[in-house]
């Protein structure tokens, strides 16, 4: 992994190796500070280690939350657009390159556009299930993988509120990006040695 890691950094990424879900949380609160704005990008993986709850649980920050019960979709739509010029965007990847490329799918496209441009650090939460050779393996994955468990899990969710499923492919990956590092350590990447989200 330590090879991974220098490759990562020297593609200009932030980049680190944690062993446990633990770890990933307690390296991740570093990165929040009193006072920052965060954007979220859909990811089970942040909630898997914990930080989802960390961050909404958190006083001193502001976070633009698009998934609060309750809010109208004109709301949900403000809150992605801030989460866009936040300090910190907090998200997961569909799959990363061992040369360093962030490969994804998305529905709404903030997730995608965050990694681009916007946000002034993007931090991201990776198991080594996503770990993948090439850009080929990575769009397989996307859609093979990350795609199809995401639409399993958003409609049984969508079925246990009383509402009909309404996701496929067309509509959950349908805005695809692959970015390498731009500026030097804007994106931070926690590589944990576990499995973690889709």
């Amino acid at each position: 992994m330590e090879e991974l890691i220098n490759s990562f950094k020297n593609c200009g990424y932030d980049a680190h190796f944690v062993k446990t879900k633990i770890e990933a949380l307690e390296l991740a609160k570093t990165y929040i500070k009193s006072g920052m704005s965060v954007g979220l990008g859909g990811s089970v993986s942040v909630q898997e280690i914990g930080l989802l709850d960390y961050l909404l649980n958190k006083k001193d920050i502001t976070v633009f939350n698009q998934y609060e019960d309750g809010i109208s979709m004109d709301e949900n739509t403000h809150r992605r657009r801030q989460g866009l010029i936040s300090d910190i965007f907090v998200t997961s990847t569909n799959a990363i390159t061992k040369d360093g490329k962030l490969v994804n799918a998305d529905g709404s496209g903030n997730r995608v556009a965050a990694f681009s441009y916007g946000p002034k650090n993007v931090l991201v939460i990776v198991g080594i299930n996503k770990i993948v050779e090439n850009l080929e393996a990575g769009f397989k994955r996307v859609m093979e993988v990350a795609a199809i468990k995401n639409i399993e899990r958003i409609n049984n969710k969508a079925i246990e509120m009383g509402k009909e499923p309404k996701y496929n492919l067309d509509n959950i990956a349908n805005k695809f990006s692959w970015v390498k590092a731009d500026d030097k350590d804007r994106i931070i990447i926690i590589l944990v040695d576990e499995e973690l989200g889709y």
